[in-house]
This record gives structure tokens, sequence and C-alpha cells, in this order.
């Protein structure tokens, strides 16, 4: 199954659970992709390409990626503004979104370069990114790792 796949039948069980939150932050993914889909508009008058852009899974997470910092720039300037109401709606939509980035990488690659502790971020924090390049912040991969080497899990 899909990345894409695997969002569309996420929402069918959104909508089958009446989870309106769910289900509207698995309707903007979808739509983000679908918009990242279409052809530009220089592509589309001079007929050049196919009608739709195949996205490669890794185009899909830079997406998701993408949608995720946005909500995290949201939460900051809703915050500043004093709108809590607004906070809570986009750190649900945040915590939905984040589901579906790669965190058990983390795991993976401090227990592979067998990292114990917090002096040993560095490392981790090299290998790791090279991994997650464009489909994960870097800001977060931090958060995450140092969270796990300090025993924060």
């Amino acid at each position: 199954m899909t990345f894409k796949e695997r969002l569309a039948e996420d929402l069918k069980e959104a909508m089958r659970a009446r989870d309106e939150r769910r289900k509207t932050t698995l309707r903007l993914l979808l739509d983000a992709i679908h918009k990242a889909e279409i052809p530009s508009e220089k592509e589309a008058k001079t007929g050049e390409g196919p009608p739709r852009k195949e996205l490669s899974e890794d185009d899909i997470l830079r997406i998701v990626a993408s949608e995720a910092k946005r909500r995290r720039d949201a939460i900051r300037e809703f915050g500043k503004a004093k709108r809590e109401d607004l906070v809570a709606q986009e750190e649900a939509e945040l915590a939905i979104i984040m589901g579906y980035l790669p965190a058990q990488l983390s795991r993976e690659v401090i227990q592979e370069l067998g990292a114990s502790d917090i002096s040993q971020m560095g490392r981790v924090m090299g290998t790791l990114m090279s991994r997650v390049k464009g489909k994960a912040e870097g800001g977060v991969v931090s958060q995450v790792v140092r969270e796990i080497l300090s025993g924060g899990d």
C-alpha cells in the first residue's frame, strides 16, 4: 500500500468513526498532495508532460513534513495572539500529521550507533539527517533525539 493509499484508507476509517478532526486533517493532507500532482501552468499550456505528475513516496513525505511545519508556525503565531482555541486546534492537527512522519527512525539510528547519552547526539544527528533529509525538520528531529538520549523517551 502506498503512502497516499494509506492516507485515503485512514480517511475512510475516520469518516466511519465520525472523527471530525482526523477527517479534516487527512483531507487537508490529501488536498496538498493533489495540488502538488497538478502540472504547472507552463506545462499545461504547452501540453508537455503527463496530465498529472506522479509523486514519489519521498515527495509525499516532504509534503506531509511541510504541512507539519505549517501547523507549528500557526501554533506559534496563534500563541502570540493569545488565541488558545486556535492553538488547540492546530496542535490536534499536528499530532495527527506527526503520526505519518518517520519517528521510529530516531530510535533505530540510536541503537545502530550504540549511542547511550547526550554527548553522542552529534553523531546520531549526522547519520539521521542524511536519512530523513527533506522528510522531517531538523529542529523536530533534534528534539526527539535529545529526549531519547536524555532518557525522556
